[in-house]
This record gives C-alpha cells, sequence and structure tokens, in this order.
C-alpha cells in the first residue's frame, strides 16, 4: 500500500464528468510485420497478460480515505480483470483519418471507473484509408489517469509493453504478483493523523529549501540574467472559460529532420523552440480566423520532469512547469521563433534559480478535503469564466525512442498523445517524436473548437512558413495588429 502524493491526488480531486483526468495515446501498428503477417485480438491478449508485472500501475487501484481526510492510496487489486481493460472496436469503411480522430475523442472523452485499475486499452481496427498508414493497421487508444502517470513514466508504460523486435507472443509466464486486501478504516484514520502530526515538520524543511532558491532568483534578477517583464496573467482566450462533456482530437506529424533544420538557423534554438513556434503561429491563424485573437502574446503552459535517474518507474506525477509566451503578437515567423528563443531561455532560468523539485513539493501542504471541496466548487460555479487564466494552453513534449518498435509483433508506425483539458484550460498540445517523425497533436472541447481540422491546418501551415522564412536578419520585435474583418457593406435605399 503507498500513498499518492499531493500532486497525484490533485488529479483524482479534479476529476469530474465533464473533467475525465487521464491522459492517452493514439499507436498505430502494421501487423504484417508479426510472425504469420497478422494479429489476433487473442494474441494482443495474451501479449499484455505477459507483461502485466512489468508496469505497477497494470493492477493497482485507488482507495479514498473516508470523507477525503487525507490522500487515497493505492493498493494491489484483488479483483483485476484484464479483459475489463482491454477492448476492441472497429471503424466502418472507408476506415480514413477523421474517422479515427472522431472515435478517438469519443474514448477520450469517456471517465474512468476510480474504483478500478485506472488504464484501459481500446484497440481499433479498419484503418484503410490513411495517408502514409499500411492498409489494414489497427490503433491502441490508451487512456491512463494522470494521478497513476506524468508524461515519462508513461514512455515507461510503453516500454512494458513493446518489443525491440516482432517476436512471436509466447505463453505468458506464472506470475509472482499478490493482491492486497483494501485497508482497513481504522489504519488508514492512524495514517491520517500520522500525516497530520509530521506535516509541520515537513513543510519547514521545503520552506528551508526554498530560501536559498529564492536568493539565487534575487540574484539573478539584479544581475540581469533574468528578466519578470513576461510574468503577467495571460490574456483572456476563447480556449479559457468552462468546458463541457465532449472532445475534439487530431494532430499534424512533421519530419524530424525538417524540424532540426529550422532550429539550426538560430544559434542555440532547440526542437522545442520550433515547435513552440509553430504552434503560436497557428494559434495566431485559428483565432485571427474566429477574430478572437488577444493583442497580448497567448502564454503556454509546459510541464518539465523532476524525475530522477532512480525514479523512472515510481507510479505518479514528479513534474514541475513553466510557463513560455509563444509570440502570438508577432506576423513575422522567423521573429517569432526568435522571441521565443529568448523567453524558454529565461523560463528556464526562474525555475532552475528556484528549483523545480521544490516547487513541486509544495503541492503536499493542500488538505485533502479541501483541495476536493475546492475543485468541485470551481467547476459548479463556472468560475474559470471570471478571472483571467495563468496560461492559455499546455504544451507537453514527451521524447519517444528513435529505434522501431513492437506490439505483438507488429510494427509501431505512428505515435501521437492526448491529454486532458479542464475548466480555464481548454486546449493541450501533446509533442511526441518517434523514430524520424515528431508530431503534434491536440485536445480540445467540441463546444471550445468545433472545428479541429482548421486548427491542425493551421499547424502545418504555420510549419510551412517557419521553414521558408527569412533569417537572414533579426528584426525589432513588433507587435502586429490582427487583420480586422471586412465590413459588410449596407444595403442602398430603394
Amino acid at each position: 500500500m503507498e500513498q499518492l502524493s499531493g500532486q497525484d491526488a490533485s488529479f483524482v480531486y479534479l476529476d469530474t464528468p465533464n473533467t475525465p483526468m487521464h491522459i492517452g495515446s493514439v499507436a498505430i501498428y502494421d501487423p504484417s510485420t508479426a510472425p504469420g503477417g497478422f494479429v489476433r485480438f487473442k494474441d494482443i491478449l495474451r501479449h499484455i497478460e505477459g507483461r502485466l508485472d512489468k508496469a505497477r500501475s497494470f493492477r493497482q487501484k485507488l482507495v479514498r480515505v473516508p470523507f477525503d481526510l487525507d490522500h487515497p492510496y493505492w493498493v494491489e487489486d484483488a479483483n483485476f480483470d484484464l479483459e475489463y481493460h482491454v477492448r476492441h472496436i472497429a471503424l466502418p469503411q472507408p476506415g480514413d483519418w477523421r474517422q479515427l480522430c472522431i472515435q478517438v475523442a469519443r474514448l477520450h472523452a469517456r471517465g474512468m471507473d476510480l474504483t478500478k485499475p485506472l488504464w484501459e486499452f481500446n484497440i481499433v481496427e479498419g484503418l484503410d484509408n490513411i495517408p502514409g498508414i499500411p492498409k489494414g493497421s489497427f490503433a491502441l487508444v490508451s487512456k491512463v489517469h494522470h494521478a497513476a502517470i506524468d508524461g515519462m513514466s508513461g514512455v515507461e508504460l510503453s516500454a512494458a509493453v513493446h518489443d525491440l523486435e516482432p517476436k512471436e507472443v509466447p505463453e505468458p509466464a506464472p506470475s509472482t504478483w499478490k493482491p492486497e486486501d483494501d485497508p482497513k478504516l481504522g489504519e488508514m484514520l492512524m495514517r491520517t493523523w500520522f500525516n497530520s502530526v509530521t506535516q509541520p515538520v515537513k513543510f519547514a524543511k521545503t520552506v528551508a529549501n526554498t530560501v536559498p532558491g529564492i536568493a539565487r532568483l534575487t540574484k539573478e534578477i539584479a544581475g540581469g540574467d533574468v528578466s519578470l517583464k513576461s510574468t503577467r496573467m495571460a490574456p483572456q482566450t476563447i480556449f479559457n472559460g468552462k468546458v463541457g462533456p465532449h472532445r475534439v482530437f487530431d494532430g499534424v506529424v512533421y519530419s524530424l529532420a525538417d524540424i532540426r533544420a529550422i532550429k539550426d538557423r538560430i544559434d542555440g534554438a532547440t526542437v522545442n523552440d520550433v515547435i513552440l513556434a509553430i504552434i503560436g503561429g497557428a494559434l495566431r491563424e485559428y483565432l485571427m480566423g474566429h477574430d478572437a485573437l488577444p493583442k497580448p502574446s497567448l502564454t503556454a503552459m509546459a510541464p518539465i520532469s523532476v524525475r530522477a535517474e532512480g525514479e523512472k518507474e515510481a507510479l505518479g506525477n514528479l513534474v514541475s512547469a513553466m510557463m513560455v509566451q509563444l509570440g502570438t503578437h508577432i506576423a513575422d515567423p522567423a521573429e517569432r521563433l526568435r522571441y521565443i528563443h529568448k523567453e524558454v531561455k529565461n523560463s528556464k532560468a526562474m525555475t532552475n534559480a528556484v528549483g523545480a523539485r521544490t516547487l513541486t513539493d509544495y503541492s503536499q501542504f493542500t488538505p485533502a478535503a479541501l483541495a476536493g471541496l475546492g475543485a468541485r466548487l470551481y467547476t459548479r460555479l463556472g468560475v474559470a469564466n471570471l478571472h483571467s487564466p495563468a496560461f492559455n494552453c499546455v504544451a507537453t513534449n514527451v521524447p519517444g525512442p528513435r529505434v522501431p518498435l513492437y506490439f505483438a509483433g507488429a510494427k509501431l508506425v505512428r505515435m501521437m498523445g492526448l491529454g486532458p483539458v479542464f475548466d480555464g484550460m481548454g486546449l493541450i498540445n501533446t509533442i511526441y517524436s518517434y523514430g524520424p517523425e515528431i508530431a503534434i497533436s491536440f485536445t480540445s472541447d467540441r463546444a471550445i473548437m468545433p472545428d479541429p481540422s482548421a486548427y491542425a491546418a493551421a499547424l502545418q501551415r504555420s510549419f510551412e512558413a517557419l521553414r521558408d522564412a527569412d533569417f537572414s536578419e533579426a528584426k525589432p520585435e513588433k507587435a502586429t495588429k490582427p487583420a480586422k474583418p471586412a465590413k459588410k457593406a449596407k444595403p442602398k435605399a430603394k
């Protein structure tokens, strides 16, 4: 039995019918590489059964403390049922990309049963008409609750079910796994009392770790190494209100070599800078098309892993975050990339000065009952519509493997990610690299973004504009006003 951290538990408290807090992925496989040239659903079940011991989250469920007096616990589920967690569906003909996106969004919109292990795999067959994907491929649409994993530990979960070569699926070996009984009420209350007694000591230790970081940050601000110019609330946008129960999903795939070629045109720039510049350009175009682009730059929250080398298999979330201006007020793509590169460097310096891990530790000290009540009231009262957001969207980067992976013998040909949206944050961009490709996929609320293909097209055009941009001379950063829609001519009097 292991207790959730405050950060992990927050995703449980935020989980509502309109805001299910799971992350996920869409992995597409070519079954022709498997022994025999095909993969049956029973082969997939047997394959996953043989890998259950490789990731703890597969068979652990949540047990909540009565009245949420303390954070929940992970317990090995005595009633674990593999066939509940692995499902099988198929697309009707023609099996194209749009059909898959609609099906993925529908699956992602459904909340999870919080009394069972918090993951689901949906095998989707019938992918016969998707450009760049072999006919007869199938997708694995995964869902794992954010309380159980972050992006980096999700990579470890992915590693548990993949091989480096197309192997025949063997019969599962005998397992050493043992279930646990649910903890007794008295035991949980005793642990709650002990945690409340030791909490002040832990808080004092965290504050002590913070003081040197604040001193470093103050020194760097005074020395001009860090600027507070961009530390402001984000502008209000259509993405930052109350969300509904329905989702949309789409994505665009790029050559990683093309992205690297762009970043090499600015000294010190990174692949992540280029991706953020693409997102910034796409948001600028999309919002201008809806006459909804604010004058100030939009802000993205970018999660940062603080997972140490020995914590790769640990359950839960070990992440902090930095805020990055996306340069949506800048029309020129080259200038936008320069602007973002500078903003990312400044944000990283601020986070490193205080200590990303120290900032994460403060999440441990929010009382469990208060956190749960606050999350429910925030949604019920529609508070997201009443204040300026801290950020407008999320851009999370998950580095994938450079070598081919195989699932039950089928070769992984494409991978994209999904994430949760919630009140006040209705758009998450997930960046996933695999082999020679890097993909930007996104999840949003259907009422907020009823036209996901328009944003996907804007992502592609933003990349093309950046690829073809003139980087020869740095121009002064200049905000450009969004174009106003043409006024309709008044009818002439007869």
